[in-house]
């Protein structure tokens, strides 16, 4: 089934939706409107709320083949950001009814990958981050009960129990400021100085357990990408698993658009290239076309001669790219690779590989 009429909207389209609707919210809130503007307005309210609902008929119907796990984030806020204004329409009187349309803020997150990751990073890292917030909770608590007994006879009315003082804890923890209230003991003072050091300390604990979860998740991924590129090129699908890891570590992917110059004839050739997919046009007397599977580029790397022609993506190609210094390393640790490259290359150039 192909997608319905306006339903499927490409991101920025439903950015600039988003952000039309949330500044005709916001200006609904002006009091000094007068009638015919504020029709104009919830006018332009109900438009974009029909276009979310033929977004979602479409994540519904046209796509129902799909695996539902794979679209529930997009159902759900799909699906919040039709219902939801609808029910104020039918049950919030008054002005306040354009105010639910703030739940169009979700949108922008319908397709976004990020929030998958993070829940990844959250799952594998939360031990680490709820021994932190342990630590966060004792100092909190341990914070308020030493500035209630030191400073409850000077201020009363603001450290007068462990519930009022557990307000100025917070914000003398997260390093945000006392607001309106200020320790005037000396001892209150050095108590102030040690609970925000230490809240310095506990938030740099937290932001270094998810940069090192964040690190270790797209590393993984990006391993996992560049073995199943690697995998798909017939020279190394012969090879096992531990002269597959050097590679995968050593190969950079990348896509370059139809017609784009890969590298020119006379250029310094510090790289060679395998083709994952796509094909490319070596500017030869005959010219030559090479496909998936092909790999070029290897005769300036081994020789260190100039490029001896240009290559140029016949069509969008998806490549991986061995430089020169990782060539060195994969001669060493993966000699078996090295060999396979200079033969094929000896034969290219119509010479007798040497065993």
């Amino acid at each position: 089934m192909s997608a319905l009429p306006f339903s499927k909207i490409s991101e920025p389209l439903n950015a600039l939706l988003v952000a039309i609707g949330l500044v005709t919210v916001a200006a609904l809130t002006t009091p000094d409107m007068t009638g015919q503007t504020r029709l104009v307005l919830e006018v332009l309210l109900a438009g974009i709320w029909a276009v979310y609902v033929l977004q979602l008929i479409e994540t519904l119907i046209v796509h129902r083949t799909k695996n539902v796990r794979d679209r529930v984030p997009e159902i759900a806020v799909d699906g919040l950001a039709v219902l939801i204004p609808l029910a104020a329409f039918l049950f919030v009187g008054g002005r306040d009814q354009s105010l639910y349309c703030a739940i169009w803020l979700l949108k922008p997150l319908r397709g976004s990958t990020f929030f998958r990751l993070l829940g990844r990073v959250l799952g594998k890292e939360a031990r680490n981050l709820l021994g932190v917030t342990s630590i966060f909770g004792i100092v909190l608590f341990g914070a308020a009960l030493a500035a209630y007994i030191i400073e409850r006879d000077v201020q009363p009315d603001k450290f007068g129990s462990i519930p009022l003082a557990m307000w100025w804890a917070v914000v003398t923890l997260s390093t945000t400021g006392y607001g309106d209230e200020i320790p005037q003991s000396f001892a209150g003072r050095v108590l102030a100085g040690l609970v925000m050091m230490s809240g310095i300390g506990i938030f740099a604990l937290w932001a270094g357990i998810l940069a090192t979860g964040f690190y270790e998740e797209v590393r993984r991924q990006d391993f996992v990408r560049n073995w199943q590129l690697v995998a798909a090129v017939p020279l190394f699908q012969k090879l096992g698993s531990a002269a597959l890891i050097e590679i995968v570590r050593a190969l950079r992917p990348r896509i370059v658009p139809a017609g784009s110059v890969i590298c020119r004839k006379g250029d310094t050739g510090d790289q060679m290239f395998f083709i994952v997919e796509g094909r490319v046009t070596v500017a030869t007397p005959q010219p030559v076309e090479l496909g998936s599977g092909s790999f070029f580029g290897e005769m300036a790397l081994i020789s260190g001669e100039p490029r001896s022609a240009t290559v140029s993506a016949a069509t969008e190609v998806s490549l991986l790219s061995l430089y020169s210094a990782d060539f060195q390393m994969l001669s060493s640790s993966s000699p078996e690779i090295a060999d396979v490259i200079r033969k094929t290359a000896l034969e290219r150039r119509g010479g007798t590989p040497k065993a």
